[in-house]
């Protein structure tokens, strides 16, 4: 292909020296005559104009002159032609300068039929790598002082109020054993707190590792859902709310990590009764589709505003801008779950309205067989 690509190219510039060498030639022939004339009508005496017409029509070969015109014409196309390509090389140079400076905002006007197209072309594909690589390097470092900046402010609070209250109990500022414990429970909740961020913090850092290995096996999507609803049983009827699953099929199996997969459903539940507790339901539904296993967690709580969809799985992004700690999330969990469904090649997106908010994963199958059942816990 090198070779080809070579040959192709000696072909060109052999192309060029030739055309140029040949309009050279051409050139001296034009000149030539021009000169012939040039002496026929001024170095010649001739008694008068007419004798000197005479003189020149019998020494002008007609269809010689004819010739003439033509070799002119082409000479003439044969420079457009040149300077079109000359111009080129300019261009590109002109453009190779600029990007040499930095300036990665232009492109190299690419022309398929010059002898600089394909370097062009190739060149053009290199400065949008090269520019969509800065823009990723740019969104890297941002999202790490986000990151660092969230962080701090999160973990800085329940921190404070730990140092605080424990402060107090060091220097006996308290009345009787009852405001000791109260103190000393104050700062075991907050420390509570702190684990669940540094674990979840943990846990974000190692999902958003692209190149995370995952411990892949078989794995039924509805046994694993139907293991959760067991789990939160206890759970739901505390807070005297119902889980209710609707699954399409007795068995959807994908190739993933069971445990990964387990947390990031947990997540949702877990959001589901976060911000679904003045509503008695929560629905886990599965469907299939093609080759793709759909599972939705509804909860009926209150709808998320539309401006605040786009950025719900974002890293401490919470719809209340307070960033309060009330629902005791650590403002990670949905980021954790949109990591983990994206290791599995899968998909996971949100609808909310007054009625419902609806989480739709999407994952690949691998097999499945239809049977359809109802739980009600």
């Amino acid at each position: 292909m090198k070779t080809k690509t070579i040959y192709k190219i000696e072909f060109k510039i052999l192309l060029n020296i030739f055309l140029i060498f040949i309009s050279s030639i051409l050139s001296m022939g034009v000149l030539f005559a021009l000169w012939k004339i040039f002496l026929i009508l001024f170095v010649n005496n001739s008694p008068d104009d007419k004798d000197a017409i005479f003189m020149l029509r019998s020494h002008i070969n007609f269809t010689y002159v004819k010739y003439t015109i033509w070799i002119i014409i082409l000479i003439i196309y044969l420079h457009v032609f040149m300077y079109k390509k000359i111009k080129y090389f300019v261009e590109v140079d002109q453009f190779m300068n600029d990007i040499t400076t930095g300036n990665l905002d232009k492109k190299i006007p690419e022309n398929e039929n010059h002898l600089l197209g394909k370097l062009a072309k190739n060149m053009n594909t290199i400065i949008e790598k090269l520019n969509k690589s800065m823009e990723e390097e740019r969104l890297a470092e941002q999202t790490k002082y986000d990151l660092i900046t969230n962080v701090s402010h999160d973990l800085r609070t329940p921190l404070t109020s730990i140092l605080g209250y424990l402060d107090l109990v060091d220097k006996d500022y308290y009345k009787d054993e009852i405001q000791l414990r109260y103190y000393v429970n104050i700062a075991y909740e907050k420390s509570k707190r702190l684990n669940v961020l540094i674990n979840d913090l943990f846990e974000y850092t190692i999902t958003k590792n692209s190149t995370l290995i995952l411990k892949k096996e078989e794995v039924n999507l509805i046994e694993l859902l139907n293991q959760l609803y067991l789990e939160f049983r206890i759970q739901f009827k505390n807070l005297n709310m119902e889980c209710r699953t609707f699954f399409s099929e007795d068995k959807l199996f994908i190739n993933g990590d069971a445990i990964k997969l387990a947390r990031a459903f947990e997540n949702l539940i877990n959001n589901g009764i976060r911000y679904g507790k003045q509503s008695k339901y929560i629905d886990i539904v599965t469907r299939k589709e093609n080759s793709i296993g759909i599972i939705e967690i509804i909860n009926y709580g209150e709808p998320i505003p539309a401006v605040d969809l786009p950025f719900i799985f974002d890293r401490f992004y919470r719809a209340e801008k307070s960033r309060s700690t009330s629902t005791g999330g650590s403002g990670l969990g949905l980021a954790i779950t949109k990591n983990i469904i994206n290791l599995h090649k899968g998909e996971i997106s949100i609808e909310s309205n007054y009625e419902k908010t609806t989480f739709i994963i999407k994952l690949p199958l691998i097999n499945n067989s239809s049977l359809y059942y109802c739980n009600k816990l």
